[in-house]
């Protein structure tokens, strides 16, 4: 149960990092860029978000719930 949530989590994950990284390519996010030298703050929310939730994912599905039920 617990390696299909992060399966889960890491698909979710990966679509927001997609999105995070298709917003950034965006003729508005550009401009921004090249006004204020930074990202807008829903981009970075896309992008570190998206991470996250990938790499918490990748972990949960190669070290979640493998072992032995203890007692």
């Amino acid at each position: 149960m617990i390696r299909l949530v992060g399966v889960v989590l890491a698909v979710v994950g990966a679509v927001v990092l997609w999105s995070g990284l298709k917003a950034r390519d965006s003729l508005a996010e550009r401009a921004t860029e090249l006004f204020t030298g930074r990202n807008t703050d829903k981009t970075t929310l896309y992008l570190a978000g998206g991470g996250g939730a990938l790499a918490g994912g990748i972990l949960l599905v190669l070290f979640g719930g493998g072992g032995r039920k203890r007692r």
